[in-house]
């Protein structure tokens, strides 16, 4: 029997509660989890590759089918590398839908039959996104309701209690 394993990739900067309450829902559709940060030398991080893989460590040592990885070009090609057929992908919104449909699609052809699985955001989590979470860590908010109680922000951003 082959072992069912899913990639959830993502930039992870920050995780956020609602990538956790994602992976949790998922585990039980899994073998194994693989929670991957997409290396992208375009994009502008606010948190370092080391940071983000110990947090994701760190919030995830709990969980026996999650694991943690890393790599650079495309998800669909790191899934073959690792023998991964399945993609995770959440959704908050219709504009997530229009997007990751056609990530979707695409990499259907070049994953050669990955199948992509959306989990719609839970209520709770459907307004919290990375991007606003950093926003709200640059501006000096208190970020603190949107990330896990395993993450500790590095000094320089301490947010007000």
């Amino acid at each position: 029997m082959t072992m069912k394993t899913a990639v959830f990739p993502g930039s992870f900067d920050p995780i956020t509660r609602g990538h956790v309450e994602l992976v949790k829902r998922a585990a039980p559709l899994f073998d194994r989890i693989v929670v991957a940060v997409g290396i992208n030398s375009q994009k502008q991080t606010l948190f370092d590759l080391e940071q983000r893989m110990q947090w994701l460590r760190e919030v995830f040592a709990e969980e026996p089918k999650v694991s943690v990885d890393s790599f650079e070009g495309l998800t669909a090609h790191f899934c073959q590398r690792i023998g991964a057929r399945y993609l995770l992908r959440g959704l908050r919104n219709a504009s997530d839908f229009d997007y990751e449909k056609t990530i979707s699609q695409l990499n259907e052809i070049v994953g050669e039959g990955l199948e992509t699985i959306f989990l719609i955001s839970q209520p709770a989590y459907s307004h919290i996104s990375s991007t606003i979470v950093r926003e709200i860590i640059k501006g000096g908010g208190n970020a603190r309701p949107f990330l896990p109680d395993q993450l500790q922000l590095p000094a320089r951003y301490n947010t007000t209690p």
